[in-house]
């Protein structure tokens, strides 16, 4: 199975959560329901078929990317 198959498959299938998961294209994406995760290598796949990566970046199911958007926790003691 290539790439393009398992995104296919991915976005052909329906979330069966209730309440459903936001789409890929939604901007809380990142509250999809996580089916598969391993954190030994940084990423997540979500229900919608995005992978979201420990650094807050994600790849969503149509190839494109979203920039990691997280502040560094030392930025977060530094505005404190």
């Amino acid at each position: 199975m290539h790439t393009g198959e398992v995104t296919s498959v991915m976005t052909a299938t329906s979330c069966t959560h209730r309440p459903a998961c936001p789409s890929a294209e939604a901007l809380d994406r990142e509250a999809a329901h996580t089916v598969a995760a391993h954190p030994e290598q940084g990423w997540s796949l979500l229900c919608d078929g995005s992978i979201v990566f420990d650094d807050s970046g994600v790849l969503l199911p149509d190839g494109s990317v979203v920039a990691p958007h997280r502040v560094p926790a030392g930025r977060l003691e530094q505005a404190a």
